[in-house]
């Protein structure tokens, strides 16, 4: 692509698709070849936080020990660049390039982004706005794939629906570190996404208690699969969203506010464009054609194994975070002496190799355990010539499908953010177990 530099006459062409806490999502809705089928990554900082020219400072002295052995990374010039590497060298090879777009990097005007401020503002959840704002300090922004469109197949008839789901899968295992202390033994039992569901209902952030359990969809039984799928349409908050043709069609950016419906006419018409059915049938018959990819393609076998990289839990691993931050542990400290004093000793007494080791893979599973998964979906037609992706059949319509899966949102966690992930997985625990005693219903 010949050097481009978006400046605030182009923010006209870029419509909001979505949110997370770092990063704003574009998507082009242009005539130009450089920018179809494509969405822009542009990055945030909160408000309540300072101004960080291009990402702040990067790496520490500390970041630059935990992330030296990946090539390029500790050299960047930027954190954004970092982040794009990161991806490329850490997240690719365990999740399989073939699912990951690290994407390239564009430069932007400061104009460009305050315009994009400006223009998007009334579509974001007002949550949102109240916790960050487009950074006008950066000089580029990641372009990638959109995933929410299905590439061209060759042959294909113009008038052909595509249709996407995105998922965040969350944790999908339970943990079974000797080092969770006793009094949190609940965690070896009920997964993270139920827990924290107690802590976010008491804070507002959602309207009612998911019935998703991450471990039926990671489970690899077709029933579970299933299971999961129907109580994400059920109870979607922001784990679960359909697009038609790149554009939302059921499910919401998250918070209480969000409602959604299966029965949503217009999310009914576009299913009817893809799955062939009797009335009132059509969004059965797409959890199904989701559910058939899920069990079919086993992405989710290869996600689990990247997030089983946290071993000991952050009951575990923020032992060694102390050490490699040459801090005072200030678990060991709080706790004083119990059970645990001589378990915690052993991590402490760890090589200093081997708590870069544990800190860094920890880093890593927290990147696979928030990330989202899309899976897009195109009917295939008897007259299409010879297409590179895979094909699923739905017993139910007897129809053939095309489709791609892709993991997005691999966003690199802060060092610093350890002492965070331990507060809030101590929250998450006490929250529940109090629900649990107030006697209020967590499915």
């Amino acid at each position: 692509m010949a050097l481009t530099i978006l400046q605030a006459k182009d923010a006209e062409e870029w419509a909001y698709r979505g949110e997370g806490a770092v990063n704003l999502i574009l998507a082009y809705c242009g005539s130009s070849p450089h920018f179809v089928g494509k969405v822009l990554r542009i990055h945030k900082f909160p408000n309540n936080g300072t101004k960080c020219e291009n990402g702040c400072s990067f790496p520490t002295k500390h970041e630059g020990l935990l992330w030296g052995k990946f090539e390029g990374i500790v050299s960047a010039p930027t954190k954004e660049i970092a982040e794009q590497l990161y991806v490329q060298k850490a997240i690719c090879p365990l999740l399989g390039s073939e699912h990951v777009d690290a994407g390239i990097r564009i430069l932007v005007s400061r104009e460009f982004l305050e315009a994009v401020e400006y223009k998007v503002l009334p579509q974001r959840p007002s949550w949102r706005v109240d916790a960050a704002k487009v950074n006008p300090l950066c000089d580029s922004a990641l372009l990638i794939a959109d995933h929410s469109m299905f590439p061209h197949v060759s042959g294909s008839l113009k008038e052909d629906f595509c249709v996407s789901i995105e998922i965040k899968p969350k944790c999908g295992f339970l943990p079974t570190s000797e080092f969770i202390a006793e009094e949190n033994a609940v965690k070896k039992i009920i997964t993270r996404f139920r827990m924290h569901q107690a802590l976010k209902l008491n804070q507002g952030k959602i309207s009612q208690i998911s019935k998703y359990d991450p471990l039926d969809l990671f489970s690899g039984s077709k029933d579970r699969i299933q299971k999961a799928i129907k109580a994400l349409f059920l109870t979607p908050q922001n784990n679960f969203r359909v697009f038609l043709n790149g554009s939302l069609s059921f499910g919401g950016m998250g918070g209480a506010a969000d409602s959604t419906s299966v029965s949503d006419q217009s999310f009914i018409n576009g299913l009817k464009s893809v799955i062939l059915a009797k009335d009132g049938m059509h969004a059965e018959y797409f959890r199904e054609l989701v559910a058939e990819t899920v069990f079919n393609s086993r992405l989710l076998d290869r996600l689990l194994e990247v997030q089983k990289l946290d071993t000991i839990d952050i009951e575990g691993a923020i032992h060694a975070y102390y050490d490699i931050v040459s801090k005072p542990c200030l678990v060991c400290r709080n706790k004083g002496s119990n059970k645990l004093s001589t378990r915690y000793s052993t991590i402490h007494s760890m090589p200093m190799d081997e708590k870069l080791r544990v800190v860094r893979d920890y880093l890593i599973s927290a990147t696979a355990k928030d990330l989202s998964m899309m899976i897009s979906f195109m009917p295939k037609r008897n007259n299409d010539l010879e297409s590179p992706h895979k094909v699923v059949f739905l017993e139910s319509s007897q129809q053939a499908f095309y489709y791609k899966a892709s993991f997005i949102d691999l966003d690199m966690k802060p060092l610093e953010k350890m002492e965070y992930y331990y507060k809030l997985d101590q929250k998450i625990v006490c929250c529940y177990k109090e629900s649990l005693d107030h006697g209020d219903s967590i499915v």
